[in-house]
């Protein structure tokens, strides 16, 4: 028997590091954001005699009872039961889905691939996270309301794997679509932004991601912010609290259809979010803003942590395919994309 699940990444408009752990413990955090069609994907099978590719020997396919392979980082573990799942750094969130689902199923093979580059700043993780509880869950004919996908899979991160981060990524992942957010200590609240179908169309085509090639360690920048948070550092706090407040105004900006506002706020998010820590952005980062504002982008911001991975601009409605050849002759990969309505979706083959 074969089960698949399929979780979409998602683009972040704005309020992003207000939906933080640490942050929404004394503050109540506020996040636009879009799930889009690139997908983190799990394949589960029972009792089965999987073909890995050529790198991983095929005599070892037989030997334990749980096999894990990881298309994206080509990287194959075994073990005798969950028990030997240990953390060493690799595929670590795979060990950990499995571990916490208490799969008792016998022997399995569980393959693991994502579309969207690793260390994106997409929410990939996430995306990877909800996957692994949506089809581990199916396995055990366990249902599941989209919150509870969510929560599963960043309790695994956050306390399992003691990865800093908020929630926002998982709960785009689950539910799909764009969404507003409020985030209040462990409690989250989604409102869909149900926009007109013409919204979404020039959203679609006038919005350009790019990916710099520079995959970033969002831990890293998580850990520099987190630490001028708990220094009081004033310059952080209020960077935190004008983030929601573009996070209210761009919800409004979509609402209204003013898209030009939206553009523009995507720049105030941008500005608010390198004044959490300068390793928010870089040299290269700088650059490719000014190469997208020099033809035609209205605004900008980086996805995620920032650091690297995708850029994000909204540019002036006949002017979108100049950003993108100039992104591309500056290095970058152009991800197309639409909006994902659907979020986590399983099936299966008998």
């Amino acid at each position: 028997m074969l089960l698949r699940s399929r979780a979409p990444v998602r683009i972040d408009f704005a309020g992003g590091w207000s939906d933080v752990a640490l942050f929404t413990k004394e503050t109540k955090g506020l996040v636009v954001n879009g799930a889009i069609n690139r997908y983190a994907y799990a394949t589960l099978i029972i009792d089965s005699q999987t073909t890995f590719p050529d790198s991983v020997e095929p005599q070892r396919v037989l030997d334990k009872k749980i096999r894990i392979y990881s298309a994206d980082f080509d990287t194959f573990v075994e073990a005798e039961d969950v028990r030997q799942l240990e953390y060493d750094g690799n595929i670590d969130l795979v060990k950990a889905a499995v571990r916490q689902m208490s799969i008792q199923i016998g022997s399995f093979d569980l393959i693991t691939q994502s579309n969207a580059p690793p260390g994106s700043g997409l929410g990939t993780s996430a995306a990877m996270g909800v996957a692994l509880i949506g089809v581990l869950g199916a396995i055990k004919d366990v249902t599941y309301l989209p919150y509870q996908y969510a929560e599963l899979a960043s309790s695994i991160e956050r306390h399992e794997l003691g990865i800093l981060g908020g929630k926002q990524d998982h709960y785009a992942s689950a539910i799909g679509g764009i969404s507003f957010m409020e985030f209040k200590g462990e409690e989250v609240k989604t409102s869909p932004l149900k926009l007109p179908a013409h919204i979404r169309y020039e959203l679609e085509k006038n919005l350009v991601l790019c990916y710099t090639g520079q995959s970033r360690l969002s831990g890293n920048i998580h850990q520099n912010v987190t630490q001028a948070y708990k220094s009081s550092e004033a310059g952080v706090r209020k960077a935190l609290e004008n983030l929601k407040s573009v996070a209210e105004s761009t919800k409004t900006a979509l609402i209204r259809g003013r898209l030009t506002d939206f553009g523009e706020l995507l720049t105030e998010n941008w500005t608010n979010q390198k004044k959490l820590h300068s390793s928010v952005t870089n040299e290269q980062i700088d650059k490719l803003f000014n190469i997208a504002k020099e033809h035609g982008a209205i605004g900008g911001k980086a996805c995620g942590a920032g650091g690297g991975g995708c850029l994000l601009f909204y540019c002036q409605p006949t002017r979108e395919h100049t950003v993108r050849q100039k992104l591309e002759e500056a290095g970058t990969q152009i991800i197309d994309f639409n909006f994902d309505v659907e979020g986590l979706q399983m099936w299966r083959e008998d």
